[in-house]
């Protein structure tokens, strides 16, 4: 059966950190909050857990969800390159909202889905999240929702959709980072393609709540297609 713990109770937030981090090494779900939206994670290197992630939300291999990691440190193991034009957005917004795609390393021993030898991954800024990630190591996030609904932006929301199919829920109450709203953007991170940018050049893929023009103000109009 699910379990709830509201974090700003330092007795549950002792517990709820602990079972969270339990949970994720018996390969179960835990539903955790971002600086955007709650994130329902797994194991990024259990496939079972992967599966259990993609079939909790309704999706299938063709979606593979992102990687949440706790810092640039992580990237030389998890990317086969890192391109120079990309190197200023991660100084600017990580920890923060922004998702980048990489061409992943060949080496690495993981199933997200049907990437096409492609990692997505994010330092979240959410301090509680940043923590669990330093002892998890990296996990596959997506938002905290059934496939086809808005994503949860508290606890509860996520559980009302989730259910069962989660071992654990991190409280730590509404979410968002403070950003705009804008009208039509995803509520989520915005993702930007770093995987052909060997000529200098990235691509917005969704328009989140990081607007393009902080893109654009760090890599440059030439350097943004």
């Amino acid at each position: 059966m699910a379990s709830l713990y509201d974090l700003s109770v330092d007795s549950e937030l002792l517990a709820g950190m602990r079972r969270a981090r339990g949970a994720i090494g018996r390969g179960e779900l835990v539903v955790l909050p971002t600086d955007t939206v709650y994130g329902v994670a797994a194991d990024a290197f259990d496939p079972g857990a992967v599966q259990k992630l993609l079939d909790a939300k309704g999706r299938g291999r063709q979606s593979p969800p992102p990687v949440l990691i706790k810092g640039q440190d992580t990237l030389a193991a998890l990317t086969s390159t890192v391109p120079d034009v990309v190197r200023p957005l991660l100084d600017e917004f990580w920890p923060g909202p922004l998702t980048v795609i990489f061409r992943a390393q060949a080496s690495l021993s993981w199933d997200l889905g049907d990437t096409r030898g492609t990692v997505a991954l994010r330092v979240p800024s959410h301090p509680l999240t940043l923590e669990l990630l330093e002892e998890t190591g990296p996990l596959a996030v997506s938002s905290a929702n059934l496939t086809g609904q808005a994503a949860a932006e508290t606890a509860q929301a996520a559980l009302d959709m989730l259910g069962d199919s989660v071992s654990v829920y991190l409280d730590a109450g509404p979410v968002g980072n403070g950003w705009e709203r804008r009208p039509g953007a995803n509520t989520g991170s915005t993702i930007v393609d770093a995987t052909g940018a060997s000529d200098g050049i990235v691509r917005i893929v969704r328009h989140g709540v990081l607007p393009d023009s902080e893109i654009r103000r760090v890599v440059g109009a030439d350097a943004l297609a």
